[in-house]
């Protein structure tokens, strides 16, 4: 690729004695000039809450089929058993629907944000879960109207899921851009925890107050993102794109904690600004190319895949129908159960932050493949073959066994494949192309989120258990994917990503991947001494 060195080429003289920073600088070692900042860990934070808003939706519904209001108003009644039920068609609807919102929301939030702006993306979005919260608590007695509520709440969030990854990866300093972004799913797994805890506090009531509160509180957390978010910085990454240099030139010396004419900084800002050119040197560009693009089609099937990949380990499986799930287990209250993994899945969403920040990408995505494989094998047999499905209380240790299992499962998932889907999507696309790419990825992951919320009372009506081995069969695809097709992307540039991916680099050996190794071209001399010009003095 002609001229790909001088993207990477630094800008200050060969390391010496009396040179503080190597022209060639590694990533690793302009990361390690970062700092770890108030401001960058307070954006991580706030962008987050969208990510805590798709997890307290989706953890307070589990708990809503169970309380006795709720299956009132929206439920059918039993002669048999006298009480209230939901039919498969019914529950499908009323749980498939937020994902279903949210694959309509993610695809058009790529334009969204490359109209006003990835911060101002933010704010908007949350306003559309505002309206879906309005549509839901104000249902009385229609089940359609409330899982509308849960269509345009959807949409809202989905569009937040393309947004927040995108801001953070855009804004934050390489030496902590994985861990930001993993806070999405860590806020997630707040998100459903809360949601599990207030609805345990909430389900003896018998009135609407019951499912109404945990619901009503949703308001709270879309005006906290709406409002916060526009305290922040705008993306450095989109700033500049739009002509804003000084802005862009600023932002980043602030979340890196670094003077504006940082070597660091100057860095970035000549990669950005290379990546630019290079862009606009070239035809207008058009959505498609997301797929016609160089090495375009290559990414967007990956990210495709991997985000897709996410909901097939089958995590949402527990969330969506753990009371469900464990009730059918014998256990007395299934919402403690509830309560139990979702404490796993936060105290072990904590434990994935260190593993994005000390291990590589592509180890800890085919280990924790690998590792949910064996659970969903575990999971299956043991409810196929131990469990007494007439009365579960025969069999406690079968009923044990599958809790200890779903335990393991999630512990797996939280600290891989939960919060590094998130990183790898955010840093796999070039600039022009990363919204509408990241756009149709996350698609992808709401498509299939959809496809298992709605048809997952049919599949385990008809098969139960087995249902494990489907998951079990994806997750072992999955190690296979990410060993083949996935190139090691920590501690590197966004810019830098991008030309391991242009030029071929081998995936099984992306990790040992330097920029030195790049192609020189005659244009990189000349770079070099513009930059060594205008940096002579302050490295001298």
């Amino acid at each position: 690729m002609a001229g790909t060195k001088s993207l990477h080429e630094t800008t200050d003289d060969e390391h010496s004695p009396k040179s503080g920073t190597p022209a060639n600088a590694s990533a690793a070692s302009l990361a390690a000039e970062q700092r770890i900042t108030g401001l960058a860990i307070l954006l991580g934070a706030v962008a987050s809450i969208g990510g805590f808003m798709f997890g307290y939706v989706s953890g307070q519904i589990s708990g809503f089929f169970d309380m006795e209001d709720y299956g009132r108003r929206f439920g059918e009644f039993n002669a048999l058993t006298g009480k209230y039920d939901f039919s498969a068609p019914r529950q499908g609807a009323i749980v498939g629907l937020l994902p279903a919102g949210c694959l309509f929301g993610s695809l058009i939030a790529g334009r969204i944000a490359d109209t006003l702006g990835r911060r101002m993306a933010i704010s908007v979005t949350a306003v559309f879960c505002c309206v879906g919260n309005i549509i839901e608590i104000s249902s009385s007695s229609s089940w359609a109207q409330f899982a509308v509520g849960r269509l345009v709440t959807g949409f809202g969030i989905g569009a937040l899921s393309v947004a927040v990854p995108m801001y953070q990866s855009e804004s934050a300093p390489a030496k902590i851009r994985g861990v930001l972004i993993s806070c999405y799913q860590l806020f997630i797994t707040l998100g459903i925890w809360v949601a599990e805890m207030i609805n345990y506090g909430t389900h003896t009531m018998s009135d609407s107050g019951s499912w109404r509160i945990p619901n009503g509180l949703s308001f709270l957390w879309s005006l906290i993102l709406g409002v916060g978010i526009l305290f922040l910085p705008e993306s450095p990454r989109f700033a500049y794109r739009v002509g804003r240099e000084a802005e862009a030139r600023k932002s980043i010396a602030r979340l890196a904690g670094l003077d504006e004419n940082a070597h660091s900084v100057n860095q970035q800002i000549d990669e950005i600004k290379a990546k630019l050119d290079e862009e606009r040197a070239g035809a207008e560009t058009s959505w498609y190319e997301i797929f016609t693009g160089p090495r375009m089609l290559y990414r967007t099937l990956l990210g495709i895949t991997l985000q897709a990949g996410q909901q097939l380990t089958g995590a949402n499986f527990f969330f969506y129908y753990g009371t469900t799930i464990f009730r059918a287990t014998g256990l007395s209250d299934s919402y403690v159960t509830q309560i139990i993994l979702g404490s796993v899945n936060v105290g072990c969403t904590f434990g994935g932050l260190y593993i994005v920040k000390k291990c590589g990408r592509r180890n800890a995505l085919m280990g924790g493949a690998l590792w949910m494989m064996v659970c969903f094998f575990v999971y299956s047999f043991v409810g196929r073959f131990k469990l007494d499905p007439v009365n579960p209380a025969n069999t406690p240790t079968a009923g044990n066994v599958l809790i200890v299992f779903s335990c393991l499962f999630i512990a797996a998932f939280a600290t891989t494949w939960g919060p590094l889907v998130w990183v790898v999507t955010a840093e796999l696309y070039p600039a022009k192309y990363r919204a509408p790419a990241m756009a149709i990825a996350t698609a992808s992951n709401w498509l299939w989120n959809f496809l298992m919320s709605f048809f997952t009372r049919f599949i385990t009506d008809s098969i139960g258990y087995l249902y494990g081995l489907v998951f079990a069969g994806c997750c072992a695809a999955l190690v296979l994917i990410v060993f083949f097709f996935l190139v090691e992307s920590k501690d590197r540039s966004l810019e830098e990503i991008d030309t391991m991916y242009m030029l071929h680099v081998n995936p099984i050996t992306s990790a040992k991947w330097t920029d030195d190794m790049v192609p020189a071209s005659p244009a990189s001399d000349d770079k070099q001494a513009e930059h060594m010009e205008r940096n002579g003095k302050q490295i001298s």
